[in-house]
């Protein structure tokens, strides 16, 4: 059994985020930490093969900043990582992250392929629906459940009213919902054991990928700026009797705060 697991790093979802002059969010000093919805996925991956054997393979799309977590990632239990570092790549395109990603596990074979159902970042959720599309293969996401019964798994799908259990022949994609599994704390020794594990880098050319098919030409959505949100403004106290309150509120509504 072999399962690949797509992992990328992102700020600390506790941290106070800071927008620069040009609307983009700074990370120079900031806390990153592997992807919580990863991190839910590499737990789950690494629990399957203590029980069923096998190997887990980290998979990460970034540079050399990207290695703390997938560190992290080797010291939960994963056994080797690969890494895809090439300047041409647009990171911030799911469409050429997934491309890559695909080339990848094309290559590995893996029998389970996982990650988070987004990003604690950007939250696009695209990379890994797009992965199974490249490769043909049938996907579940948002599971909180996952079990194996031979060359079949039995997953739970989060719904809005409830869980939906679906049985999924292997190979297949799925992608983790805060539930599936709780993240272990990595010992002093599994830390240490992790920094002998390989990571193996490849560029675009290790993968067979002409750059202008993974390059900012590609891009067909292009995130210009982020904005903090506003703060919260203290609420209002409509007084009075309660036609005349109803009446007030009611108007403050629709003319004020324009959400009637």
């Amino acid at each position: 059994m072999k399962i690949a697991v797509c992992v990328k790093q992102t700020i600390d979802t506790e941290a106070v985020i800071t927008i620069d002059d040009n609307g983009q969010v700074v990370t120079e000093g900031a806390a990153l930490i592997i992807d919580p919805y990863a991190e839910f996925a590499v737990e789950k991956a690494v629990q399957l093969k203590e029980a069923h054997g096998g190997e887990v393979v980290v998979v990460t799309v970034g540079s050399q900043d990207d290695v703390p977590a997938i560190r992290h990632a080797l010291s939960m239990g994963a056994d080797r990582a690969i890494l895809v570092e090439d300047a041409a790549i647009d990171l911030s395109n799911p469409r050429a992250k997934a491309k890559v990603i695909a080339a990848v596990l094309k290559e590995e074979q893996p029998d389970i392929i996982m990650g988070g159902y987004k990003s604690g970042d950007t939250s696009q959720a695209q990379t890994l629906p797009r992965v199974a599309t490249i490769m043909g293969l049938p996907q579940v996401g948002w599971i909180t459940g996952l079990e194996l019964d031979g060359q079949t798994a039995l997953v739970d799908h989060e719904l809005d009213d409830g869980i939906e259990r679906i049985s999924v022949a292997l190979p297949a994609l799925f992608t983790a919902q805060q539930g599936l599994a709780e993240p272990r704390y990595p010992t002093v020794r599994d830390i240490m054991q992790s920094k002998k594990k390989p990571i193996d880098t490849k560029d675009l050319a290790a993968l067979g990928i002409d750059a202008q098919h993974v390059d900012r030409s590609v891009a067909q959505v292009q995130v210009k700026s982020y904005a903090l949100k506003p703060e919260r403004e203290g609420g209002r106290i409509v007084e009075g009797d309660t036609p005349d309150a109803v009446a007030e509120t009611a108007n403050l509504l629709a003319n004020e705060a324009k959400v009637l």
